[in-house]
Protein backbone atom coordinates (compact mmCIF):
# COMPACT_ATOMS: atom_id res chain seq x y z
CA UNK A 1 0.00 0.00 0.00
CA UNK A 2 1.51 3.39 -0.94
CA UNK A 3 2.64 5.37 2.12
CA UNK A 4 0.40 8.31 1.19
CA UNK A 5 -2.73 6.24 1.71
CA UNK A 6 -4.47 6.29 5.11
CA UNK A 7 -4.29 3.11 7.12
CA UNK A 8 -7.42 0.97 7.62
CA UNK A 9 -7.52 1.72 11.37
CA UNK A 10 -7.86 5.45 10.72
CA UNK A 11 -10.54 4.83 8.12
CA UNK A 12 -12.43 2.53 10.49
CA UNK A 13 -12.42 5.17 13.24
CA UNK A 14 -13.76 7.80 10.86
CA UNK A 15 -16.38 5.45 9.41
CA UNK A 16 -17.67 4.96 12.94
CA UNK A 17 -17.95 8.75 13.17
CA UNK A 18 -19.84 8.83 9.87
CA UNK A 19 -22.19 6.15 11.19
CA UNK A 20 -22.93 8.15 14.33
CA UNK A 21 -23.34 11.50 12.57
CA UNK A 22 -25.18 10.34 9.46
CA UNK A 23 -24.68 11.58 5.91
CA UNK A 24 -26.71 14.72 6.46
CA UNK A 25 -24.21 15.98 9.05
CA UNK A 26 -20.93 15.42 7.22
CA UNK A 27 -20.39 19.08 6.28
CA UNK A 28 -17.67 20.65 8.41
CA UNK A 29 -16.73 17.36 10.07
CA UNK A 30 -13.02 16.55 10.35
CA UNK A 31 -12.45 13.28 8.46
CA UNK A 32 -8.86 13.56 7.22
CA UNK A 33 -8.32 9.90 6.38
CA UNK A 34 -11.53 9.60 4.38
CA UNK A 35 -10.96 12.95 2.67
CA UNK A 36 -7.44 11.91 1.69
CA UNK A 37 -8.70 8.67 0.16
CA UNK A 38 -11.58 10.49 -1.55
CA UNK A 39 -9.15 12.97 -3.08
CA UNK A 40 -7.55 10.06 -4.93
CA UNK A 41 -10.60 7.90 -5.68
CA UNK A 42 -13.21 10.58 -6.48
CA UNK A 43 -11.25 13.74 -7.35
CA UNK A 44 -14.15 15.28 -9.26
CA UNK A 45 -16.35 15.73 -6.17
CA UNK A 46 -16.99 19.40 -5.42
CA UNK A 47 -16.92 19.44 -1.62
CA UNK A 48 -15.22 17.27 1.05
CA UNK A 49 -18.60 16.05 2.34
CA UNK A 50 -19.76 15.05 -1.14
CA UNK A 51 -16.42 13.38 -1.83
CA UNK A 52 -16.59 11.32 1.36
CA UNK A 53 -20.15 10.23 0.64
CA UNK A 54 -19.25 9.25 -2.94
CA UNK A 55 -16.23 7.31 -1.68
CA UNK A 56 -18.27 5.43 0.91
CA UNK A 57 -20.96 4.61 -1.66
CA UNK A 58 -18.38 3.24 -4.07
CA UNK A 59 -16.79 1.10 -1.36
CA UNK A 60 -20.12 -0.30 -0.17
CA UNK A 61 -21.11 -1.06 -3.78
CA UNK A 62 -18.08 -3.38 -3.96
CA UNK A 63 -19.14 -5.48 -1.00
CA UNK A 64 -20.57 -8.93 -1.64
CA UNK A 65 -24.25 -8.77 -2.51
CA UNK A 66 -26.57 -9.93 0.25
CA UNK A 67 -26.48 -9.39 3.99
CA UNK A 68 -23.05 -7.70 4.10
CA UNK A 69 -23.84 -5.00 1.54
CA UNK A 70 -27.40 -4.48 2.77
CA UNK A 71 -26.28 -4.13 6.40
CA UNK A 72 -23.60 -1.62 5.35
CA UNK A 73 -26.18 0.42 3.42
CA UNK A 74 -28.43 0.66 6.48
CA UNK A 75 -25.56 1.20 8.92
CA UNK A 76 -24.21 4.19 7.01
CA UNK A 77 -27.53 5.60 5.81
CA UNK A 78 -26.97 4.73 2.16
CA UNK A 79 -30.21 2.77 1.74
CA UNK A 80 -32.94 4.81 0.10
CA UNK A 81 -34.75 6.99 2.62
CA UNK A 82 -32.35 6.36 5.52
CA UNK A 83 -29.75 9.13 5.19
CA UNK A 84 -31.52 11.25 7.84
CA UNK A 85 -32.44 8.38 10.17
CA UNK A 86 -31.01 8.49 13.70
CA UNK A 87 -27.98 6.26 14.16
CA UNK A 88 -29.91 4.03 16.56
CA UNK A 89 -32.65 3.39 14.00
CA UNK A 90 -30.13 2.55 11.29
CA UNK A 91 -28.32 0.17 13.63
CA UNK A 92 -31.58 -1.55 14.56
CA UNK A 93 -32.51 -2.03 10.89
CA UNK A 94 -29.05 -3.39 10.08
CA UNK A 95 -29.34 -5.83 12.99
CA UNK A 96 -32.55 -7.16 11.44
CA UNK A 97 -30.64 -7.97 8.25
CA UNK A 98 -28.55 -10.47 10.21
CA UNK A 99 -31.41 -11.52 12.47
CA UNK A 100 -29.52 -10.68 15.68
CA UNK A 101 -30.13 -8.37 18.62
CA UNK A 102 -29.06 -4.74 18.38
CA UNK A 103 -26.48 -5.28 21.10
CA UNK A 104 -24.93 -8.29 19.41
CA UNK A 105 -24.85 -6.43 16.11
CA UNK A 106 -23.14 -3.44 17.76
CA UNK A 107 -20.41 -5.56 19.33
CA UNK A 108 -19.76 -7.96 16.46
CA UNK A 109 -21.39 -7.52 13.05
CA UNK A 110 -21.18 -3.74 12.88
CA UNK A 111 -17.41 -3.73 13.41
CA UNK A 112 -17.00 -6.42 10.75
CA UNK A 113 -19.16 -4.49 8.27
CA UNK A 114 -17.25 -1.24 8.76
CA UNK A 115 -13.89 -3.02 8.54
CA UNK A 116 -14.93 -4.42 5.16
CA UNK A 117 -15.90 -0.95 3.96
CA UNK A 118 -12.54 0.43 5.15
CA UNK A 119 -10.66 -2.29 3.27
CA UNK A 120 -12.46 -1.45 0.03
CA UNK A 121 -11.74 2.25 0.50
CA UNK A 122 -8.04 1.44 0.69
CA UNK A 123 -8.35 -0.59 -2.52
CA UNK A 124 -10.20 2.24 -4.26
CA UNK A 125 -7.58 4.79 -3.27
CA UNK A 126 -4.80 2.47 -4.43
CA UNK A 127 -6.25 1.92 -7.91
CA UNK A 128 -4.51 3.90 -10.65
CA UNK A 129 -6.79 6.23 -12.58
CA UNK A 130 -7.54 5.08 -16.12
CA UNK A 131 -5.97 7.42 -18.69
CA UNK A 132 -8.47 9.39 -20.80
CA UNK A 133 -9.28 7.72 -24.09
CA UNK A 134 -7.82 4.39 -23.06
CA UNK A 135 -8.54 1.81 -25.73
CA UNK A 136 -9.66 -1.73 -25.07
CA UNK A 137 -7.83 -4.56 -26.74
CA UNK A 138 -10.55 -5.30 -29.30
CA UNK A 139 -10.86 -1.74 -30.54
CA UNK A 140 -13.76 -0.43 -28.47
CA UNK A 141 -12.65 2.69 -26.65
CA UNK A 142 -13.58 3.20 -23.02
CA UNK A 143 -13.18 6.80 -21.85
CA UNK A 144 -13.37 8.32 -18.42
CA UNK A 145 -12.99 6.57 -15.08
CA UNK A 146 -14.78 6.15 -11.80
CA UNK A 147 -18.47 5.41 -12.00
CA UNK A 148 -19.30 6.82 -15.46
CA UNK A 149 -17.50 5.88 -18.65
CA UNK A 150 -18.06 6.42 -22.36
CA UNK A 151 -17.71 3.35 -24.57
CA UNK A 152 -17.25 3.95 -28.30
CA UNK A 153 -18.47 1.19 -30.61
CA UNK A 154 -19.74 0.80 -34.16
CA UNK A 155 -23.26 -0.31 -35.03
CA UNK A 156 -24.40 -0.68 -38.60
CA UNK A 157 -21.18 0.89 -39.80
CA UNK A 158 -21.59 4.10 -37.80
CA UNK A 159 -19.95 5.18 -34.55
CA UNK A 160 -22.07 5.03 -31.40
CA UNK A 161 -21.23 6.12 -27.87
CA UNK A 162 -22.64 4.09 -24.97
CA UNK A 163 -22.57 5.22 -21.34
CA UNK A 164 -21.42 2.73 -18.72
CA UNK A 165 -22.37 3.23 -15.07
CA UNK A 166 -20.39 1.20 -12.54
CA UNK A 167 -22.46 1.58 -9.39
CA UNK A 168 -25.75 0.37 -7.86
CA UNK A 169 -28.77 0.90 -10.06
CA UNK A 170 -30.52 3.10 -7.50
CA UNK A 171 -27.80 5.75 -7.94
CA UNK A 172 -28.81 6.41 -11.55
CA UNK A 173 -29.71 9.99 -12.37
CA UNK A 174 -31.26 11.66 -15.42
CA UNK A 175 -31.91 8.53 -17.46
CA UNK A 176 -35.42 8.51 -18.93
CA UNK A 177 -36.04 4.76 -18.81
CA UNK A 178 -34.48 2.04 -16.65
CA UNK A 179 -35.09 -1.58 -17.66
CA UNK A 180 -35.61 -3.83 -14.65
CA UNK A 181 -35.49 -7.65 -14.71
CA UNK A 182 -38.69 -9.36 -13.61
CA UNK A 183 -40.09 -12.85 -13.35
CA UNK A 184 -42.92 -13.95 -15.60
CA UNK A 185 -45.44 -13.46 -12.78
CA UNK A 186 -44.40 -9.78 -12.59
CA UNK A 187 -43.98 -10.26 -8.83
CA UNK A 188 -41.42 -7.87 -7.40
CA UNK A 189 -38.88 -9.06 -4.80
CA UNK A 190 -39.15 -7.70 -1.28
CA UNK A 191 -37.58 -4.23 -0.99
CA UNK A 192 -34.88 -5.37 1.46
CA UNK A 193 -33.35 -7.72 -1.11
CA UNK A 194 -30.18 -6.75 -3.00
CA UNK A 195 -31.29 -7.40 -6.60
CA UNK A 196 -31.76 -4.76 -9.30
CA UNK A 197 -35.55 -5.07 -9.13
CA UNK A 198 -35.57 -4.81 -5.33
CA UNK A 199 -33.25 -1.80 -5.39
CA UNK A 200 -35.49 0.00 -7.88
CA UNK A 201 -38.60 -0.83 -5.87
CA UNK A 202 -36.94 0.53 -2.74
CA UNK A 203 -35.71 3.67 -4.45
CA UNK A 204 -39.09 4.34 -6.09
CA UNK A 205 -41.03 4.07 -2.82
CA UNK A 206 -42.59 7.25 -1.46
CA UNK A 207 -41.54 7.80 2.15
CA UNK A 208 -42.54 10.10 4.98
CA UNK A 209 -40.19 12.21 7.06
CA UNK A 210 -39.51 9.26 9.40
CA UNK A 211 -38.60 6.95 6.51
CA UNK A 212 -41.86 4.99 6.65
CA UNK A 213 -43.14 3.83 3.26
CA UNK A 214 -46.26 5.78 2.29
CA UNK A 215 -46.64 4.31 -1.19
CA UNK A 216 -45.12 1.44 -3.18
CA UNK A 217 -45.76 2.65 -6.75
CA UNK A 218 -43.84 0.03 -8.72
CA UNK A 219 -45.68 -2.81 -6.98
CA UNK A 220 -49.06 -1.09 -7.32
CA UNK A 221 -48.63 -0.07 -10.96
CA UNK A 222 -47.46 -3.54 -11.96
CA UNK A 223 -50.63 -4.99 -10.44
CA UNK A 224 -52.67 -2.43 -12.37
CA UNK A 225 -50.79 -3.30 -15.57
CA UNK A 226 -51.48 -7.02 -15.09
CA UNK A 227 -55.15 -6.36 -14.39
CA UNK A 228 -55.50 -4.07 -17.39
CA UNK A 229 -53.92 -6.64 -19.69
CA UNK A 230 -55.95 -9.55 -18.35
CA UNK A 231 -53.03 -11.47 -16.83
CA UNK A 232 -53.70 -11.09 -13.11
CA UNK A 233 -52.80 -14.28 -11.29
CA UNK A 234 -51.05 -15.94 -14.20
CA UNK A 235 -47.68 -15.80 -15.89
CA UNK A 236 -46.94 -13.70 -18.95
CA UNK A 237 -44.80 -14.95 -21.80
CA UNK A 238 -41.04 -14.54 -21.36
CA UNK A 239 -39.94 -11.38 -23.14
CA UNK A 240 -43.01 -9.39 -22.08
CA UNK A 241 -42.33 -5.82 -20.96
CA UNK A 242 -44.60 -3.91 -18.57
CA UNK A 243 -44.09 -0.15 -18.41
CA UNK A 244 -44.75 1.77 -15.20
CA UNK A 245 -43.96 5.14 -13.71
CA UNK A 246 -40.82 5.65 -11.65
CA UNK A 247 -42.30 6.75 -8.32
CA UNK A 248 -39.84 8.70 -6.20
CA UNK A 249 -37.12 8.11 -8.79
CA UNK A 250 -38.77 10.87 -10.81
CA UNK A 251 -37.06 13.31 -8.44
CA UNK A 252 -33.75 12.04 -9.84
CA UNK A 253 -34.71 12.38 -13.49
CA UNK A 254 -35.85 8.78 -14.05
CA UNK A 255 -39.24 8.85 -15.76
CA UNK A 256 -40.17 5.25 -16.59
CA UNK A 257 -39.36 1.72 -15.41
CA UNK A 258 -39.72 -1.07 -17.97
CA UNK A 259 -40.14 -4.42 -16.22
CA UNK A 260 -38.73 -7.11 -18.52
CA UNK A 261 -40.10 -10.59 -17.78
CA UNK A 262 -37.12 -12.87 -18.35
CA UNK A 263 -37.00 -15.15 -15.29
CA UNK A 264 -39.09 -18.34 -15.18
CA UNK A 265 -39.45 -19.83 -11.66
CA UNK A 266 -38.19 -23.39 -11.41
CA UNK A 267 -40.91 -25.56 -9.87
CA UNK A 268 -40.27 -26.67 -6.30
CA UNK A 269 -37.26 -24.39 -5.80
CA UNK A 270 -36.37 -20.75 -5.14
CA UNK A 271 -34.38 -20.61 -8.37
CA UNK A 272 -35.10 -19.23 -11.82
CA UNK A 273 -34.28 -20.19 -15.39
CA UNK A 274 -33.37 -17.47 -17.89
CA UNK A 275 -32.84 -18.11 -21.61
CA UNK A 276 -30.60 -15.71 -23.55
CA UNK A 277 -33.19 -15.67 -26.35
CA UNK A 278 -35.79 -14.37 -23.88
CA UNK A 279 -33.39 -11.63 -22.79
CA UNK A 280 -32.91 -10.55 -26.41
CA UNK A 281 -36.66 -10.64 -26.98
CA UNK A 282 -37.30 -8.54 -23.86
CA UNK A 283 -34.72 -5.93 -24.85
CA UNK A 284 -36.22 -5.68 -28.34
CA UNK A 285 -39.65 -5.25 -26.80
CA UNK A 286 -38.36 -2.62 -24.35
CA UNK A 287 -36.98 -0.59 -27.25
CA UNK A 288 -40.29 -0.96 -29.09
CA UNK A 289 -42.20 0.29 -26.04
CA UNK A 290 -39.76 3.18 -25.80
CA UNK A 291 -40.55 4.13 -29.40
CA UNK A 292 -44.29 3.89 -28.68
CA UNK A 293 -44.08 6.06 -25.57
CA UNK A 294 -41.42 8.52 -26.68
CA UNK A 295 -43.65 11.38 -27.80
CA UNK A 296 -46.15 11.03 -24.97
CA UNK A 297 -43.70 12.85 -22.72
CA UNK A 298 -42.26 16.34 -22.77
CA UNK A 299 -39.43 16.40 -23.51
CA UNK A 300 -39.67 13.12 -25.45
CA UNK A 301 -38.08 10.02 -23.96
CA UNK A 302 -34.60 9.45 -25.34
CA UNK A 303 -32.29 7.60 -22.95
CA UNK A 304 -32.57 4.01 -21.74
CA UNK A 305 -30.43 2.02 -19.30
CA UNK A 306 -29.97 -1.75 -19.23
CA UNK A 307 -28.56 -3.95 -16.45
CA UNK A 308 -27.19 -7.33 -17.48
CA UNK A 309 -30.56 -9.05 -17.44
CA UNK A 310 -30.62 -12.53 -15.98
CA UNK A 311 -27.10 -12.32 -14.52
CA UNK A 312 -28.27 -12.33 -10.90
CA UNK A 313 -30.43 -15.16 -9.62
CA UNK A 314 -31.17 -16.08 -13.21
CA UNK A 315 -27.64 -17.50 -13.31
CA UNK A 316 -26.49 -16.23 -16.70
CA UNK A 317 -22.76 -15.48 -16.87
CA UNK A 318 -22.07 -11.80 -17.49
CA UNK A 319 -20.81 -12.41 -21.03
CA UNK A 320 -23.86 -14.39 -22.12
CA UNK A 321 -26.25 -11.82 -20.66
CA UNK A 322 -24.37 -8.97 -22.32
CA UNK A 323 -24.35 -10.78 -25.67
CA UNK A 324 -28.12 -11.28 -25.43
CA UNK A 325 -28.78 -7.64 -24.51
CA UNK A 326 -26.35 -6.26 -27.08
CA UNK A 327 -27.84 -8.35 -29.91
CA UNK A 328 -31.11 -6.40 -29.65
CA UNK A 329 -29.50 -3.03 -28.90
CA UNK A 330 -27.02 -3.27 -31.77
CA UNK A 331 -29.75 -4.27 -34.22
CA UNK A 332 -31.81 -1.23 -33.21
CA UNK A 333 -28.88 1.17 -33.44
CA UNK A 334 -27.83 -0.31 -36.79
CA UNK A 335 -31.25 0.62 -38.16
CA UNK A 336 -30.50 4.24 -37.36
CA UNK A 337 -32.23 4.61 -34.00
CA UNK A 338 -30.94 7.60 -32.04
CA UNK A 339 -31.45 6.25 -28.54
CA UNK A 340 -29.01 7.28 -25.82
CA UNK A 341 -28.07 3.82 -24.52
CA UNK A 342 -26.67 3.21 -21.02
CA UNK A 343 -25.53 0.08 -19.18
CA UNK A 344 -25.40 -0.22 -15.38
CA UNK A 345 -23.27 -2.86 -13.63
CA UNK A 346 -21.68 -3.28 -10.21
CA UNK A 347 -18.84 -5.72 -10.76
CA UNK A 348 -15.53 -4.74 -12.39
CA UNK A 349 -15.63 -7.94 -14.47
CA UNK A 350 -18.97 -6.93 -15.96
CA UNK A 351 -17.74 -3.39 -16.61
CA UNK A 352 -14.73 -4.77 -18.46
CA UNK A 353 -16.97 -6.81 -20.76
CA UNK A 354 -19.15 -3.81 -21.61
CA UNK A 355 -16.04 -1.74 -22.37
CA UNK A 356 -14.95 -4.42 -24.86
CA UNK A 357 -18.19 -4.46 -26.83
CA UNK A 358 -17.76 -4.31 -30.59
CA UNK A 359 -20.57 -4.83 -33.10
CA UNK A 360 -20.58 -8.36 -34.42
CA UNK A 361 -18.33 -9.74 -31.66
CA UNK A 362 -19.92 -11.93 -29.03
CA UNK A 363 -18.63 -10.97 -25.55
CA UNK A 364 -16.53 -13.74 -24.03
CA UNK A 365 -18.14 -16.11 -21.58
CA UNK A 366 -17.23 -15.56 -17.96
CA UNK A 367 -18.09 -16.68 -14.51
CA UNK A 368 -21.59 -16.46 -13.11
CA UNK A 369 -22.67 -13.14 -11.64
CA UNK A 370 -23.00 -12.56 -7.94
CA UNK A 371 -24.76 -9.20 -7.97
Amino acid sequence: MPPSLPDPASLLAELKDVRRAGLVRLRGRALPALESAAGVAVPAARTPGAAVESLVRLAVARLDAGTLRTAAEYTLGLAQGTRDWPASDRRARAAQVYGVSVERFRKDHEVMVLEQVAEHIVLLAAEPAAPPGATASNGAAGEGGGTHRSVRVRAGGRPVVLTLHVHPVDLLRDVDVVVSPANVHLALPEPYKSSVAASLRRAAAVRGVTGDVLADPLHDELREWASGHGVSGRAVLPGTVAATGAGALADRGVRRIYHAAVAVPRAGTNDYDVLPSDVTRAVSRALAVLAEERDRFSPPLRSVCFPLLGSGRGGLPYGISLAAVWAAVEAELARGAEWDVHFVVRAPEAAGLVERIRAGIRPAHDRRATS
